[in-house]
């Protein structure tokens, strides 16, 4: 199954969320992310982060959701849409879930403050990636609706 994490410009949120979930996914279910309008780069705070946590970072880039290698199975966009943030709406016959998170890229502030609202993203994607992967995922990605319906409620956690 391939789980596409899907924002604007594809530079922190869901480069977060790809390389997350690709760290703690078994086997047969992996991560892609894109962007509607790709910043050009990965928000080199973001790469730092998963440094931090112990995730790979290699082979991460911005990139175009015109560009993706596969089709994916599930979308979940993760931009903030309750900030006024336009979500993308991805085309396509695929699960699509909601999981909104403020963009980290726009916060200012101290580099301590900055920092502080990455590892705020980060918590929130990963306690909602934890959660994706604890379901029994052999038999709901046979089941759409109560995958979706699952996935759905998972976007209103926080950790």
């Amino acid at each position: 199954m391939n789980v596409l994490f899907l924002c604007t410009g594809n530079s922190c949120r869901s480069i977060l969320a790809e390389a997350t979930f690709n760290h703690l996914a078994p086997a047969g279910w992996r991560a892609l992310s894109a962007g509607s309008k790709p910043a050009g780069y990965v928000h080199p705070r973001s790469l730092a982060l998963l440094a931090r946590e112990g995730i790979a970072t290699d082979g991460y880039h911005s990139k175009s959701w015109d560009a993706l290698p596969v089709t994916p199975d599930v979308v979940v966009t993760v931009c903030a849409s309750a900030a006024g943030e336009i979500c993308p709406v991805y085309l396509g016959p695929v699960l699509r879930t909601h999981w909104g998170v403020d963009d980290p890229a726009h916060a200012t502030g101290t580099d301590a403050e900055i920092d502080a609202a990455f590892a705020t993203a980060y918590r929130i994607l990963r306690a909602r990636i934890e959660a994706f992967l604890a379901l029994p995922l052999d038999t709901l990605q046979h089941d759409c609706a109560a995958l979706k319906a699952e996935l759905d409620r998972i976007g209103q956690l926080l950790p």
